[in-house]
């Protein structure tokens, strides 16, 4: 490591002068090391993409995305193909990337495992996803953690990033818990393949393609089998709408037991396909949109469907702890 861009998302995690101060000590162990820096605070999505991608044609070697999974989400998009490899600083509320990756979660002990020897860089494959963004235009992301249709992605359609930045954690699964009770599920059509290509039929409530192993906190490991270094999505695909059936999920997930749930299935394939049923035009009798099935990908909203899934080997450089 030479040259490293810092990009910093202050809208990330709790503010205030401790939050600053931490930032301020990692760059100081970074620089300390013999690593020329340049700190960009990006106020947006856009601006930590395109941030990303002036640090690559500038001759960056790193980009440290300081801020939770969704900056982490935001920087992959602009580092993705290159060779430059991406560094953690957490700055997040949840930080299920970083916990997956075992990095410290206090931002100047991530600094000095990254330039202290005590590091190495791991290549990777991303999932990828295509859909329709809230304009009505076709669009992809690359993601990282994990990418979601249905359930979760109306939960965050109906969330805000400022009730999680303000309250926490706890108050943002309490919301979360009380909008999925009252959720009206909607089901769409999936097609999906599998690494022989072997094409295969489902009608779902949820999906959610995961790609790490262990999410932290109180979530820990979701989906048995996950990995970043898979070159397959792990998926679970939810054919029922009962809620006791998605309870008794999570909460083997919780307990470190998963069990085999009637109407829940894992399943590893190369491509997803999701779409509305051919008798839906994603409105309700009203003609709002309040019927739709959305897309997040890392916790991120990004549109609704038609949307596709599919990998993307050899995409990204990560610094790791050795």
């Amino acid at each position: 490591m030479h040259k490293a861009t810092i990009l910093f998302n202050p809208n990330s995690g709790r503010r205030g002068k401790k939050r600053d101060a931490e930032l301020n000590h990692a760059i100081g162990i970074i620089q300390s090391a013999g690593v020329h820096t340049e700190l960009t605070v990006c106020r947006s999505s856009q601006e930590a993409t395109d941030n990303a991608r002036c640090a690559v044609a500038a001759g960056s070697d790193t980009v440290f995305a300081c801020g939770g999974d969704g900056t982490i989400h935001d920087v992959i998009q602009g580092l993705a193909g290159t060779p430059v490899a991406l560094a953690v600083l957490p700055f997040g509320t949840a930080n299920a990337l970083a916990h997956d990756l075992r990095i410290p979660l206090r931002p100047s002990a991530a600094a000095q495992v990254a330039v202290e020897g005590k590091s190495k860089v791991r290549r990777i494959p991303l999932g990828r996803i295509e859909y329709e963004d809230f304009t009505g235009k076709s669009s992809a992301r690359y993601f990282t953690v994990a990418a979601g249709i249905g359930v979760d992605a109306h939960l965050f359609y109906k969330l805000t990033a400022q009730l999680k930045n303000r309250s926490g954690m706890t108050a943002y699964y309490l919301k979360a818990w009380q909008l999925w009770a009252t959720y009206n599920m909607r089901r769409f059509e999936v097609e999906y393949a599998n690494g022989n290509g072997l094409r295969q039929h489902a009608s779902l409530t949820e999906l959610l393609a995961v790609r790490i192993r262990f999410f932290g906190n109180i979530l820990r490991e979701l989906v048995p089998g996950a990995s970043l270094d898979c070159s397959d999505l792990r998926a679970v695909m939810c054919r029922t709408a009962s809620r006791n059936a998605y309870l008794q999920y999570v909460a083997g997930a919780l307990l470190g037991r998963p069990w085999n749930i009637d109407g829940i299935d894992l399943v590893s394939c190369s491509e997803v396909v999701c779409r509305l049923p051919q008798n839906s035009n994603g409105n309700n009798s009203d003609g709002h949109s309040e019927d739709r099935v959305y897309v997040e990908a890392d916790g991120e909203l990004l549109g609704r469907l038609p949307a596709r899934m599919t990998m993307q080997p050899d995409a990204l450089s990560l610094v790791v702890p050795a």
